[in-house]
């Protein structure tokens, strides 16, 4: 606090206050047994298999797992300890409870060190530690991007104490860390670095008697050169990231640059979880605060976090969509933008004192409002949670199990958050899941079960009512009709669209609640027959068979005669050493976006 007592700050710039803040940060996540974040089930199932892996015949023949070093495996290691102590659903509950916590704590450092004090304009960041990237479930990510803010407080504070060398001592390990979390929060926290102590070095060495436009050596020249030596400490993992994907073992694209569409989006989505309009006033909110520092006579930017916040902004301006075939790659990025342009405004001197702590007061209404609300939206979401996973009841251990999701080809704000769910299949029951990524490289555990054919890994678990454009997702009808009986004992819908019930042929019901409902396959009847021209193949999947040099049955209709055959243009990528359909670009995102 640069030597001011505790009793001379604020309500809002106390150690009580950032405590309390961390406390209130965690409340979303307190009721719900199993955190309702999208890819999170899907996980869940890898960290099972990585417990058992080698007790179950089973599961080898179905997945593939390995250890290996990869920039990716936050959660999974921390799950190792904690999981003896815990059991498997608690431990990562408390882990991911940790997520929002340490981002809190992690921004409010980080202006209590640039600023000398918390400005009360930082509590208006503070809900971006729920942003639509922590919904959309990236744990490992998450995680690293809240040791990142958290290590860049640090990186602030030993800078400001002197303690340089020190500080190149502990970052060194700390980098790698943060890099084995997930090598995006190693990114942000080298942007971080760098651009501060650019400006450290900028004020220690430029001449105060030369105009800045003038001073070119000290002022331009030599802070980029010692703010570089000074990072050096964190580059340690570009190598080790460099090993990482130049192995054979590793697959995925980069592609998908300039965006703009999408990344306006994403920017827009950046609050995105349950009630569209809400979300999009609380961005509202942000801007808001953002323009009126440009303009307000009363507040100002910090240069420090202002050229952080610049950095950033070209990184997201350039980064693909799609980087090393993890998909929304720009979008993760965005909350953390924001966050960074929040924390740069301070008021400026002169600033009353009523002024600033009504500043604070509408900043901490702002983040209770949100987490009001995220509180509820989570409590929803647990209770389908709850209402779906009732069918497991009914399923036995190791239970070859294809699971089938609905979804829509509307787009819809709030999502259902059960694309994944089926994997808590295979973290209670040890059962099969078709719901798992498989990529190679990108995480641990990969899938192998060829009997699955095409119905192997994620999306195929995706279903809708009718062949949506520029989706893979399959009709539930084709897919009730055409995935392989013989490799699977039962099959769970969630939540499906409508269909004809004559495609429940050689299905046994074992459990229903609503649409939903549970089968046991009847491997003496055979699958229903898909009537010439009842059903349109799929693109996607009539390209692959002809590929494969599949004849078509006649019971299939000709592809060429169904009026909806060519009605979705959809994009055909190169095949996959899967035994699953090489998916479209969105669909590719789905199983590698980690």
């Amino acid at each position: 606090m640069q030597g001011n007592p505790e009793a001379s700050l604020h309500w809002w710039q106390t150690r009580w206050f950032v405590a309390l803040c961390t406390f209130i940060a965690i409340i979303p996540l307190i009721w719900p047994t199993i955190p309702p974040l999208v890819d999170l089930p899907g996980h869940m199932g890898r960290y099972r298999v990585q417990f058992t892996y080698d007790q179950y015949g089973f599961l080898r023949e179905w997945y593939d797992f390995r250890w290996s070093l990869m920039g990716n495996l936050g959660v999974d290691l921390l799950v190792i300890p904690l999981h003896y102590v815990f059991g498997l659903e608690l431990a990562v509950k408390l882990v991911v409870i940790s997520i929002p916590a340490m981002t809190v704590a992690g921004m409010l450092w980080i202006a209590r060190e640039v600023h000398g004090k918390i400005p009360a304009t930082a509590l208006i960041a503070l809900p971006l530690a729920y942003a639509f990237p922590f919904h959309f479930g990236f744990v490992n990510f998450a995680l690293s991007m809240a040791f990142a803010l958290l290590a860049f407080g640090w990186w602030l504070r030993l800078a400001r104490l002197g303690k340089l060398l020190f500080r190149s001592m502990v970052f060194l390990p700390i980098s790698v860390l943060i890099w084995i979390c997930h090598t995006y929060g190693w990114g942000l926290l080298g942007i971080l670095a760098f651009s501060a102590e650019l400006i450290r070095q900028h004020d220690l060495r430029r001449n105060p008697h030369v105009p800045w436009k003038q001073d070119i050596w000290g002022g331009w020249v030599l802070p980029w050169f010692y703010a570089g030596l000074q990072c050096i400490v964190l580059a340690p993992p570009a190598v080790m990231m460099v090993v990482w994907r130049s192995g054979d073992h590793v697959s995925g694209q980069t592609f998908d640059m300039f965006n703009w569409r999408a990344k306006m989006l994403w920017i827009t989505q950046v609050f995105r979880d349950r009630w569209q309009l809400f979300d999009l006033a609380s961005v509202g909110v942000l801007f808001l605060l953002l323009f009126k520092a440009v303009r307000d006579p009363n507040i100002q930017y910090s240069r420090n976090l202002a050229l952080s916040g610049i950095f950033l902004t070209l990184v997201y301006i350039f980064l693909p969509r799609v980087v090393f075939g993890s998909a929304y790659a720009d979008m993760r990025l965005v909350p953390f933008l924001l966050a960074i342009g929040i924390l740069a405004i301070r008021p400026k001197p002169g600033l009353s004192i009523r002024g600033a702590a009504t500043m604070a007061a509408l900043g901490m209404a702002f983040f209770c409002v949100r987490i009001a609300a995220t509180t509820w939206s989570f409590a929803l979401y647990s209770g389908t949670y709850d209402r779906e996973l009732k069918a497991l009841d009914h399923l036995p251990q190791g239970a070859r199990l294809i699971s089938f999701v609905g979804e829509t080809c509307r787009y819809e704000w709030k999502q259902t958050r059960l694309q994944h769910v089926p994997a808590l299949a295979l973290e209670r029951k040890l059962a099969y899941t078709n719901d798992q990524w498989s990529m190679a490289g990108g995480q641990l555990m990969t899938v192998r079960y060829a009997a699955a054919e095409r119905f192997a890994h994620d999306p195929s678990q995706m279903v809708t009512d009718v062949q949506c454009p520029r989706e893979y997702w399959r009709p539930i009808a084709w897919a009730l009709a055409r995935f392989p009986r013989d490799a699977f004992d039962y099959v769970w819908m969630i939540e499906p669209p409508a269909y004809n019930p004559r495609f429940e042929q050689g299905l046994i019901p074992i459990w229903r609640d609503g649409a939903s409902a549970l089968f046991k396959i009847d491997h003496k009847v055979p699958a229903p027959v898909i009537e010439p021209g009842e059903l349109p193949i799929p693109r996607w999947e009539r390209d692959i068979i002809l590929r494969e040099g599949h004849q078509l049955g006649s019971s299939l209709p000709d592809p060429e005669a169904s009026p909806d055959a060519e009605a979705s243009p959809l994009p055909m990528l190169s095949p996959t050493p899967s035994p699953s359909p090489s998916p479209s670009a969105k669909a590719r995102h789905r199983k590698a976006r980690h």
